[in-house]
């Protein structure tokens, strides 16, 4: 799935038909405007088919998402889904990182939260951003946990190796988040 948004190079002088309106008859009770603006509009449309054949495909943002079953398989799963989307957009120096933010999300939407849940990854202006959506309400927080705590390290490793990470409820639940620096390599 992609998503694009037109690019603000469009000149508006380069659009605007040659004659000014006036609002003089044609002969047939048509205006000068409304030749005027139909030569506008048809303008606008030519340079927007200009500019949706190369320039938009470069700045798309990419998308994948999956939905993850309520298994503990869901965790492996979730790294493989990452690593194989990752080396497919040339962001395989973030694999590892990646891989492990990743599982630690899933896990604890596994433990802590209700499901359905989903993966999603999106690229985009030199970001990675990662979400674990599930059906919960409750918010993640930090817990600093003791040097003989099993648990509690999790969202941690999130603040220490993330460049930013968030929370926020979603009419479903709720999704929880982070993004790294992203440089493609082809």
């Amino acid at each position: 799935m992609n998503q694009c948004t037109v690019p603000a190079v469009m000149g508006v002088n380069t659009l605007w038909p040659n004659d000014s309106p006036d609002t003089n008859e044609c002969g047939d009770g048509r205006t000068r405007v409304w030749d005027w603006l139909r030569a506008f509009v048809q303008r606008l449309e030519e340079r927007l088919e200009e500019l949706t054949v190369g320039p938009v495909q470069a700045m798309c943002e990419q998308i994948g998402s999956w939905s993850l079953p309520s298994e503990v398989s869901s965790v492996p799963w979730a790294r493989r889904l990452a690593r194989t989307q990752l080396a497919a957009w040339g962001l395989a120096d973030l694999v590892e990182v990646t891989e492990l933010l990743v599982s630690e999300l899933v896990t604890n939407a596994l433990s802590h939260a209700r499901g359905p849940y989903r993966l999603t990854l999106s690229a985009a202006d030199g970001l990675l951003r990662c979400e674990v959506e599930d059906a919960d309400t409750t918010l993640p927080h930090l817990q600093h946990a003791r040097p003989d705590d099993e648990h509690g390290r999790g969202m941690d490793l999130l603040d220490l190796l993330a460049c930013c990470w968030g929370s926020e409820l979603t009419p479903e639940g709720k999704t929880v988040w982070f993004e790294l620096g992203a440089q493609v390599h082809a």
